[in-house]
């Protein structure tokens, strides 16, 4: 049977040092919850290849919001959340939370193994996110006036990931939601060309995008320092997870939150006026986690 935590309870958000996980953490504390920080910076430290010392992390929490680096997609992904899940359950957790992404077998693999944890879960399957415009590499090139991807005439239902952090503290706040798969789109499709003209238009000045080859875009990568495992599951998600699977709304922020999902002009105009894309006094962007 679901019982709601108290205000008192323990939750544990991982990645709290990223886009999702930073938003939890915020309002869960606004709300009067004790959070621990997962993170390799946190105290204790989290780390997905150090297992050892996830007890620790663990220790005295009945709630875990958990996103997964760098994506449920990358490999051994799947055997970090089983073997996490089962030691989150030895720990005396109640409730988990997953991330989760639309179009990626291995992202539902993950789904499976938390339902089949025997805990108390929640599932959040959610499209890309708007804000790697505004907080991850994207930044740079939206800067230089040029944004350059190996991404077809595809359209992709951006998900505001404000609402995907309402979601999740909803869900590791109250019964309603266990059980429950929401899946998480933004209100409206666009293409990458065409989010990227909505972004020039706010910032009123000209920004170029062009389709490249998959293999100059890695080749690219690779020359700015990206370790290859991350320029090969960059490339997976660009050419395989973007391949129109997911041209398609979805209404779970409806469902999770009882209102609309947050467009993505709304995204827009709110980065455009934080001075993110400003060529000039901008200030480095937040880890793309």
């Amino acid at each position: 049977m679901a019982t709601t935590p108290s205000p008192h309870s323990l939750t544990l958000v991982l990645g709290a040092s990223g886009k999702t996980g930073r938003r939890v953490a915020q309002r869960l504390r606004a709300l009067g919850h004790p959070v621990r920080l997962g993170s390799r910076s946190g105290a204790p430290p989290f780390e997905w290849t150090q297992p050892d010392g996830w007890p620790h992390v663990l220790r005295g929490a009945t709630a875990v919001y958990t996103s997964y680096q760098p994506d449920l997609a990358a490999p051994g992904a799947t055997q970090a959340i089983g073997a996490f899940t089962a030691q989150a359950a030895r720990c005396g957790v109640r409730r988990l939370v997953l991330l989760s992404g639309r179009g990626e077998p291995e992202a539902q693999a993950c789904e499976q193994i938390v339902r089949d944890s025997g805990l108390e879960f929640t599932l959040l399957r959610a499209s890309w996110f708007a804000q790697n415009f505004s907080e991850g590499h994207f930044v740079d090139a939206i800067v230089a006036g040029a944004v350059e991807l190996p991404v077809a005439d595809i359209a992709e239902p951006f998900i505001d990931i404000d609402d995907i952090a309402d979601a999740a503290v909803a869900a590791l706040t109250d019964d309603r939601h266990v059980g429950r798969l929401y899946e998480m789109t933004g209100p409206r499709l666009l293409t990458f060309a065409q989010a990227v003209e909505e972004i020039a238009r706010a910032t009123r000045r000209p920004i170029r995008y062009a389709r490249v080859a998959p293999e100059a875009y890695s080749a690219s990568l690779l020359a700015h320092g990206v370790p290859a495992q991350d320029v090969a599951l960059i490339r997976h998600l660009f050419t395989e997870v973007l391949d129109g699977r997911n041209a398609s709304l979805a209404d779970g922020v409806q469902q999770s939150l009882g209102r609309p999902a947050r467009d993505f002009g709304a995204f827009v105009r709110s980065a455009a006026s934080s001075g993110v894309w400003n060529v000039q006094g901008r200030q480095p962007a937040p880890r793309a986690a």
